[in-house]
């Protein structure tokens, strides 16, 4: 088996069960492995550490498959892997109020680049990873001797593939499937989602818990949803009694089935007002008209892919939160949120706090949020904790 040999004094965090390698930390490659070949991985002086696969294009040069020197990286370890990170999941398929949630958490699960989301009985694959793709098949097969469910879809067509060496690939792997959206329930609200063209695998499934928390908090008033997507957070709230709400997104596609969801769960149409506009110069065209709100719910896409982008991303998450403070009234709350890996919840609350102090208000988080069961973090792989919210209320 070909081998990587770590530079001197940089086994530590395999040492400590980080799945990842960097380039930097590697003195030689031993072999020729291609791109997703397994490799072993020793130290400096020569002690074996674990096995991995190989990525010879992306900075993660190589993902931990096992520490354990006698577990084999073959068709009965996926199995193996896969039973138990679907296992885990027992207490969701057996729910009667979610019908969708993540069966596989890539790092988190021991399947680094490996991402199942399951719609009803449809499952949404995403390979990301150089490793993955090459046990892709293998995967595949598993999932349709399941028994499980009528459709397989895959969704590797994100730009992380690209940093792999790998191109985009998007389709239907089972004999069944359909074009139109699924509807799918979550705690009494039903959602329709497009596996297709839709974020992520199709829905925010991230933000499940907290679209049912957002309806303990919400009583009348006026709400503005930022970023709104296909209007999760925008539903939640008209379902938990919100006046009026105001939802914008720069898709006109994904606001008009926003507005299919308001209907779907026979919602007050009447209620919404939808801006197909960039969010930020909606907030400052809001602040410019004296507009104010009893509730502001900021929920942007991930600002920062990687650490070199941290800064950028901060300045980002400060204008907004900025504006959304300026745009709320006395005893209003903000429910704000990042999915940037890259920016922790320390550095997101000082963000915010940052931004209540430039906008002049005086506010107290009331609670931290984060992401749901499915999205386990694995405690040897923090940065599997993307996803942060804080509930901020501004003194009355």
């Amino acid at each position: 088996m070909p081998e990587i040999r770590l530079k001197a004094r940089r086994e530590r965090s395999v040492l400590r069960r980080h799945p990842w390698i960097f380039s930097g930390a590697i003195e030689e490659v031993v072999g020729a492995p291609g791109i997703g070949a397994t490799v072993d991985v020793f130290s400096h002086d020569h002690q074996w550490l674990a096995r991995a696969a190989y990525s010879p294009r992306s900075q993660i040069r190589a993902r931990i498959w096992t520490w354990d020197p006698d577990e084999q990286i073959d068709a009965a370890f996926f199995q193996r892997r896969l039973e138990r990170s679907i296992g885990a999941r027992y207490h969701l398929a057996r729910s009667l109020d979610v019908t969708a949630y993540r069966e596989v958490h890539a790092e988190s699960d021991g399947l680094p680049g490996v991402v199942i989301d399951r719609y009803n009985d449809t499952l949404v694959l995403q390979i990301l990873s150089a490793g993955a793709e090459q046990w892709r098949d293998v995967i595949v097969a598993y999932l349709k001797q399941r028994g499980d469910c009528a459709a397989i879809y895959e969704r590797s067509d994100i730009d992380v593939r690209e940093l792999e060496g790998l191109t985009s690939r998007r389709g239907f792997l089972s004999e069944e499937g359909s074009n139109e959206p699924l509807i799918i329930s979550e705690f009494g609200l039903r959602f329709k989602v497009d596996i297709h063209q839709g974020q992520k695998t199709g829905f925010y499934l991230d933000q499940r818990d907290n679209r049912r928390f957002i309806r303990d908090w919400i009583h009348g008033g006026e709400v503005l949803d930022c970023f709104a997507y296909t209007g999760g957070f925008t539903v939640s709230a008209l379902a938990a009694g919100a006046d009026s709400v105001r939802s914008i997104d720069t898709s006109a596609s994904a606001l008009a089935l926003a507005a299919e969801n308001v209907r779907l769960n026979d919602l007050p149409l009447d209620r919404c007002e939808w801006v197909e506009s960039d969010v930020f110069e909606e907030l400052r065209k809001l602040r410019d008209q004296g507009r104010s709100f009893d509730a502001v719910i900021l929920d942007p896409p991930r600002f920062a892919r990687r650490t070199s982008q941290v800064q950028r991303a901060s300045r980002g998450y400060k204008d907004i939160n900025l504006l959304a403070f300026k745009l709320l009234r006395p005893g209003g709350r903000l429910f704000t949120y990042s999915c940037s890996g890259a920016v922790d919840m320390d550095l997101f609350q000082k963000i915010v706090a940052g931004a209540a102090l430039d906008a002049g208000v005086e506010a107290a988080i009331v609670a931290w949020l984060g992401q749901p069961s499915d999205h386990a973090v694995a405690l040897n792989f923090p940065e599997g904790r993307y996803l942060k919210g804080l509930v901020c209320r501004i003194a009355s």
